[in-house]
Protein backbone atom coordinates (compact mmCIF):
# COMPACT_ATOMS: atom_id res chain seq x y z
CA UNK A 1 0.00 0.00 0.00
CA UNK A 2 1.38 3.73 -0.81
CA UNK A 3 0.61 5.48 2.07
CA UNK A 4 0.72 9.49 2.84
CA UNK A 5 2.62 9.83 5.79
CA UNK A 6 4.19 12.98 5.05
CA UNK A 7 1.48 15.53 6.04
CA UNK A 8 2.12 17.61 9.10
CA UNK A 9 -1.21 19.66 8.93
CA UNK A 10 -3.46 16.94 8.46
CA UNK A 11 -3.90 13.67 10.29
CA UNK A 12 -6.77 10.42 11.02
CA UNK A 13 -6.99 10.77 14.47
CA UNK A 14 -9.46 7.37 14.55
CA UNK A 15 -12.31 5.99 13.01
CA UNK A 16 -15.17 4.01 13.83
CA UNK A 17 -18.84 3.21 13.49
CA UNK A 18 -18.80 4.58 9.61
CA UNK A 19 -17.05 7.92 10.19
CA UNK A 20 -13.50 8.65 10.41
CA UNK A 21 -11.98 11.46 12.94
CA UNK A 22 -9.41 14.04 11.54
CA UNK A 23 -7.52 17.05 12.21
CA UNK A 24 -7.27 19.66 9.63
CA UNK A 25 -4.51 22.04 10.76
CA UNK A 26 -6.35 23.71 14.02
CA UNK A 27 -9.44 21.81 13.69
CA UNK A 28 -11.56 18.41 13.86
CA UNK A 29 -13.70 17.67 12.27
CA UNK A 30 -15.97 14.17 11.64
CA UNK A 31 -17.17 12.70 8.30
CA UNK A 32 -18.69 9.32 6.90
CA UNK A 33 -15.99 6.73 5.42
CA UNK A 34 -17.65 3.85 3.58
CA UNK A 35 -14.41 2.30 4.30
CA UNK A 36 -14.92 2.18 7.88
CA UNK A 37 -17.35 -0.78 8.78
CA UNK A 38 -15.58 -1.46 11.89
CA UNK A 39 -17.15 -0.23 15.38
CA UNK A 40 -14.27 0.00 17.77
CA UNK A 41 -13.94 2.12 21.11
CA UNK A 42 -13.60 5.77 20.99
CA UNK A 43 -10.82 6.15 23.41
CA UNK A 44 -8.92 9.51 22.02
CA UNK A 45 -10.61 12.95 23.63
CA UNK A 46 -10.80 14.75 20.52
CA UNK A 47 -14.14 12.31 19.81
CA UNK A 48 -15.59 15.02 22.31
CA UNK A 49 -14.63 17.89 21.00
CA UNK A 50 -15.24 18.41 17.27
CA UNK A 51 -15.59 21.61 14.78
CA UNK A 52 -17.37 20.22 12.52
CA UNK A 53 -19.54 16.69 11.95
CA UNK A 54 -21.18 15.56 8.61
CA UNK A 55 -24.45 13.86 9.32
CA UNK A 56 -25.37 11.58 6.63
CA UNK A 57 -29.30 11.34 5.95
CA UNK A 58 -30.69 8.47 5.37
CA UNK A 59 -32.49 9.26 2.67
CA UNK A 60 -29.39 10.25 1.28
CA UNK A 61 -27.22 12.82 0.94
CA UNK A 62 -26.76 14.55 4.49
CA UNK A 63 -25.87 18.07 6.17
CA UNK A 64 -22.83 19.50 8.17
CA UNK A 65 -22.76 20.44 11.85
CA UNK A 66 -20.48 23.25 12.87
CA UNK A 67 -19.14 24.54 15.78
CA UNK A 68 -16.64 27.31 16.17
CA UNK A 69 -15.55 26.61 12.57
CA UNK A 70 -14.46 29.22 10.47
CA UNK A 71 -16.00 29.30 6.83
CA UNK A 72 -12.42 28.64 5.43
CA UNK A 73 -8.99 28.16 6.53
CA UNK A 74 -6.03 26.99 4.73
CA UNK A 75 -3.45 23.91 5.26
CA UNK A 76 -0.08 23.19 3.99
CA UNK A 77 1.39 20.21 2.53
CA UNK A 78 5.86 19.76 2.11
CA UNK A 79 6.56 18.67 -1.13
CA UNK A 80 10.49 17.40 -0.57
CA UNK A 81 12.92 15.61 -3.29
CA UNK A 82 13.55 12.61 -1.13
CA UNK A 83 17.24 10.72 -2.09
CA UNK A 84 18.27 14.26 -3.21
CA UNK A 85 21.78 15.87 -2.01
CA UNK A 86 19.74 18.78 -1.61
CA UNK A 87 16.21 17.78 -0.48
CA UNK A 88 14.73 21.53 -1.43
CA UNK A 89 10.86 21.05 -1.87
CA UNK A 90 8.26 23.58 -2.13
CA UNK A 91 5.22 24.27 -0.06
CA UNK A 92 1.77 23.63 -0.99
CA UNK A 93 -1.29 25.58 0.56
CA UNK A 94 -4.65 24.57 0.01
CA UNK A 95 -8.03 26.61 1.23
CA UNK A 96 -10.26 24.05 2.53
CA UNK A 97 -13.93 25.09 3.05
CA UNK A 98 -16.79 22.16 4.09
CA UNK A 99 -19.17 22.08 1.03
CA UNK A 100 -21.63 19.65 -0.21
CA UNK A 101 -21.72 16.09 0.44
CA UNK A 102 -19.11 16.12 3.35
CA UNK A 103 -15.99 17.30 1.29
CA UNK A 104 -13.82 19.87 2.43
CA UNK A 105 -12.31 20.32 -1.39
CA UNK A 106 -9.10 18.19 -0.82
CA UNK A 107 -8.59 14.15 -0.75
CA UNK A 108 -5.11 14.15 1.78
CA UNK A 109 -4.54 10.61 0.35
CA UNK A 110 -3.90 11.97 -2.69
CA UNK A 111 -0.54 13.58 -1.41
CA UNK A 112 1.30 10.08 -1.96
CA UNK A 113 0.86 10.30 -5.58
CA UNK A 114 2.09 14.37 -5.25
CA UNK A 115 5.36 12.94 -3.28
CA UNK A 116 5.68 10.33 -6.37
CA UNK A 117 6.10 12.11 -9.21
CA UNK A 118 7.13 15.63 -7.87
CA UNK A 119 10.87 14.01 -8.09
CA UNK A 120 10.25 13.23 -11.59
CA UNK A 121 9.63 16.15 -12.72
CA UNK A 122 11.96 18.16 -10.57
CA UNK A 123 14.62 16.37 -12.30
CA UNK A 124 13.61 16.84 -15.96
CA UNK A 125 12.94 20.61 -15.28
CA UNK A 126 16.06 20.83 -14.05
CA UNK A 127 17.94 19.34 -16.54
CA UNK A 128 16.44 21.94 -18.67
CA UNK A 129 13.69 19.87 -19.89
CA UNK A 130 10.31 21.89 -20.70
CA UNK A 131 7.56 19.32 -19.15
CA UNK A 132 3.94 19.36 -20.76
CA UNK A 133 1.41 17.80 -17.65
CA UNK A 134 -2.26 17.09 -18.46
CA UNK A 135 -4.49 16.93 -15.53
CA UNK A 136 -7.94 15.82 -16.31
CA UNK A 137 -11.29 15.47 -13.33
CA UNK A 138 -8.36 18.13 -11.82
CA UNK A 139 -11.17 19.20 -8.75
CA UNK A 140 -9.33 21.85 -6.63
CA UNK A 141 -5.87 21.12 -8.23
CA UNK A 142 -4.26 19.68 -5.72
CA UNK A 143 -1.91 17.52 -8.40
CA UNK A 144 -1.88 20.90 -10.54
CA UNK A 145 0.18 23.20 -7.67
CA UNK A 146 2.15 19.97 -7.76
CA UNK A 147 3.37 19.38 -11.03
CA UNK A 148 3.62 23.55 -11.16
CA UNK A 149 5.89 23.37 -8.18
CA UNK A 150 8.36 20.88 -9.81
CA UNK A 151 8.47 23.64 -12.80
CA UNK A 152 6.01 21.88 -14.98
CA UNK A 153 3.54 23.61 -17.83
CA UNK A 154 0.22 22.30 -16.71
CA UNK A 155 -3.25 22.07 -18.31
CA UNK A 156 -5.93 21.83 -15.84
CA UNK A 157 -9.39 20.59 -16.89
CA UNK A 158 -12.38 19.94 -15.22
CA UNK A 159 -15.93 20.40 -15.22
CA UNK A 160 -17.17 22.73 -12.57
CA UNK A 161 -16.43 26.57 -12.99
CA UNK A 162 -16.37 26.61 -9.24
CA UNK A 163 -13.88 24.13 -8.57
CA UNK A 164 -11.01 25.95 -11.14
CA UNK A 165 -11.53 28.75 -9.23
CA UNK A 166 -11.09 27.30 -6.06
CA UNK A 167 -7.65 26.04 -8.29
CA UNK A 168 -6.54 29.05 -9.12
CA UNK A 169 -6.56 30.20 -5.55
CA UNK A 170 -4.59 27.31 -4.21
CA UNK A 171 -2.25 28.52 -7.15
CA UNK A 172 -2.12 31.43 -6.13
CA UNK A 173 -1.54 31.19 -2.21
CA UNK A 174 1.15 28.45 -2.69
CA UNK A 175 3.06 30.88 -4.81
CA UNK A 176 1.91 29.55 -8.40
CA UNK A 177 0.07 32.83 -9.55
CA UNK A 178 2.32 33.23 -12.28
CA UNK A 179 2.84 29.57 -13.50
CA UNK A 180 2.37 28.59 -17.00
CA UNK A 181 -0.75 26.50 -15.56
CA UNK A 182 -3.33 26.73 -18.58
CA UNK A 183 -6.97 26.81 -16.56
CA UNK A 184 -10.09 25.27 -18.89
CA UNK A 185 -13.54 24.40 -17.68
CA UNK A 186 -14.31 21.42 -19.95
CA UNK A 187 -15.54 17.88 -20.78
CA UNK A 188 -12.47 15.85 -19.89
CA UNK A 189 -13.68 13.37 -22.53
CA UNK A 190 -14.19 16.59 -25.63
CA UNK A 191 -10.78 17.96 -24.48
CA UNK A 192 -8.77 14.78 -25.08
CA UNK A 193 -10.49 14.05 -28.51
CA UNK A 194 -9.93 18.24 -29.55
CA UNK A 195 -6.10 17.62 -28.54
CA UNK A 196 -6.16 14.78 -30.31
CA UNK A 197 -7.42 16.81 -33.81
CA UNK A 198 -4.81 19.70 -33.07
CA UNK A 199 -1.74 16.80 -32.70
CA UNK A 200 -0.92 18.05 -29.12
CA UNK A 201 1.32 15.77 -26.95
CA UNK A 202 2.08 15.66 -23.30
CA UNK A 203 4.44 14.32 -21.12
CA UNK A 204 2.74 13.62 -18.05
CA UNK A 205 -0.84 12.65 -17.79
CA UNK A 206 -2.94 12.75 -14.45
CA UNK A 207 -6.75 11.82 -14.15
CA UNK A 208 -8.88 10.96 -11.09
CA UNK A 209 -12.43 10.04 -12.94
CA UNK A 210 -15.73 10.23 -11.06
CA UNK A 211 -18.00 7.49 -10.90
CA UNK A 212 -20.49 9.60 -12.14
CA UNK A 213 -20.47 13.39 -13.13
CA UNK A 214 -22.17 15.81 -15.76
CA UNK A 215 -19.79 18.01 -18.30
CA UNK A 216 -20.32 21.50 -18.05
CA UNK A 217 -23.10 21.12 -20.80
CA UNK A 218 -24.77 18.66 -19.04
CA UNK A 219 -22.77 15.37 -20.44
CA UNK A 220 -23.44 12.71 -18.66
CA UNK A 221 -19.88 10.75 -17.66
CA UNK A 222 -20.58 6.69 -16.49
CA UNK A 223 -17.18 5.72 -15.57
CA UNK A 224 -17.35 1.78 -16.29
CA UNK A 225 -18.98 3.02 -19.62
CA UNK A 226 -16.35 5.33 -20.54
CA UNK A 227 -13.12 5.04 -18.24
CA UNK A 228 -11.37 2.44 -20.92
CA UNK A 229 -12.05 4.42 -23.52
CA UNK A 230 -10.36 8.08 -22.01
CA UNK A 231 -7.53 5.84 -20.87
CA UNK A 232 -6.99 5.01 -24.82
CA UNK A 233 -7.64 8.17 -26.07
CA UNK A 234 -5.51 9.54 -23.43
CA UNK A 235 -2.80 7.40 -24.28
CA UNK A 236 -2.66 8.58 -27.76
CA UNK A 237 -1.81 11.98 -26.45
CA UNK A 238 1.80 10.58 -24.53
CA UNK A 239 4.62 12.47 -26.38
CA UNK A 240 7.50 10.26 -27.89
CA UNK A 241 10.03 10.53 -24.42
CA UNK A 242 7.21 10.99 -21.42
CA UNK A 243 7.42 11.14 -17.84
CA UNK A 244 4.45 9.06 -16.30
CA UNK A 245 0.76 8.34 -16.25
CA UNK A 246 -1.14 8.41 -13.58
CA UNK A 247 -4.93 7.21 -13.05
CA UNK A 248 -6.10 7.64 -9.40
CA UNK A 249 -9.65 5.35 -8.35
CA UNK A 250 -11.56 6.16 -4.95
CA UNK A 251 -15.39 6.38 -5.35
CA UNK A 252 -15.17 3.75 -8.01
CA UNK A 253 -13.99 0.77 -6.43
CA UNK A 254 -11.90 -0.12 -9.09
CA UNK A 255 -9.12 -2.96 -7.79
CA UNK A 256 -5.28 -1.75 -8.36
CA UNK A 257 -5.15 -5.30 -10.82
CA UNK A 258 -8.03 -3.78 -13.03
CA UNK A 259 -6.05 -0.51 -13.29
CA UNK A 260 -2.83 -2.33 -14.16
CA UNK A 261 -4.72 -4.32 -16.86
CA UNK A 262 -6.08 -0.54 -18.29
CA UNK A 263 -2.64 0.78 -18.33
CA UNK A 264 -0.84 -2.26 -20.32
CA UNK A 265 -3.51 -2.53 -22.72
CA UNK A 266 -4.85 1.09 -22.97
CA UNK A 267 -2.03 3.34 -22.62
CA UNK A 268 1.69 0.95 -22.59
CA UNK A 269 1.42 -1.52 -25.25
CA UNK A 270 -0.47 1.32 -27.87
CA UNK A 271 1.99 3.68 -26.79
CA UNK A 272 4.87 0.92 -28.06
CA UNK A 273 3.44 0.34 -31.04
CA UNK A 274 3.16 3.93 -31.90
CA UNK A 275 6.90 4.60 -30.65
CA UNK A 276 8.60 1.53 -32.14
CA UNK A 277 9.82 0.69 -28.34
CA UNK A 278 9.19 -2.92 -27.65
CA UNK A 279 8.77 -4.81 -24.22
CA UNK A 280 12.44 -6.03 -23.73
CA UNK A 281 13.63 -2.94 -24.84
CA UNK A 282 11.92 -0.74 -22.76
CA UNK A 283 12.28 -0.24 -19.00
CA UNK A 284 8.65 1.37 -18.29
CA UNK A 285 7.01 0.15 -14.93
CA UNK A 286 3.30 -0.51 -14.62
CA UNK A 287 2.67 -0.34 -10.98
CA UNK A 288 -0.86 -0.06 -9.17
CA UNK A 289 -1.47 -0.69 -5.51
CA UNK A 290 -3.72 1.01 -2.81
CA UNK A 291 -3.44 4.06 -1.32
CA UNK A 292 -4.55 5.12 2.51
CA UNK A 293 -4.40 7.56 5.53
CA UNK A 294 -2.27 6.73 8.57
CA UNK A 295 -4.39 6.36 11.63
CA UNK A 296 -2.59 7.92 14.68
CA UNK A 297 -4.87 6.20 17.62
CA UNK A 298 -3.26 3.13 16.57
CA UNK A 299 -1.03 2.88 13.98
CA UNK A 300 -3.30 1.54 11.41
CA UNK A 301 -3.84 2.07 7.95
CA UNK A 302 -7.67 3.63 6.54
CA UNK A 303 -7.48 2.77 2.94
CA UNK A 304 -8.69 5.21 0.54
CA UNK A 305 -9.06 3.89 -2.52
CA UNK A 306 -6.44 2.68 -5.45
CA UNK A 307 -4.10 4.32 -8.00
CA UNK A 308 -2.16 2.90 -11.02
CA UNK A 309 0.65 4.50 -12.81
CA UNK A 310 3.34 4.20 -15.40
CA UNK A 311 6.68 5.20 -15.29
CA UNK A 312 8.65 5.81 -18.32
CA UNK A 313 12.31 4.98 -18.83
CA UNK A 314 14.23 8.38 -19.21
Amino acid sequence: MWIADGWKDYEVLDCSAGEKLERWGDYTLLRPDPQVIWTTEKKIPQWKSLNGHYHRSKSGGGEWEFHDLPKEWTIQYPLIRSGAKNPEGKTLTFHLKPFAFKHTGLFPEQAVNWSWFYPLIKKATDAGRKVRVLNLFAYTGGATVAAAAAGAEVTHVDASKGMVTWAKENAVSSGLGEAPIRWLVDDCMKFVERELRRGKSYDAIIMDPPSYGRGPKGELWKLEDLVYVLLQRSGELLSEKPLFFLINSYTTGLQPAVLSYMLHTAVLEPWRERTGKDAAGDMSEVTADEIGLPVSSNGLVLPCGASGRICFPE
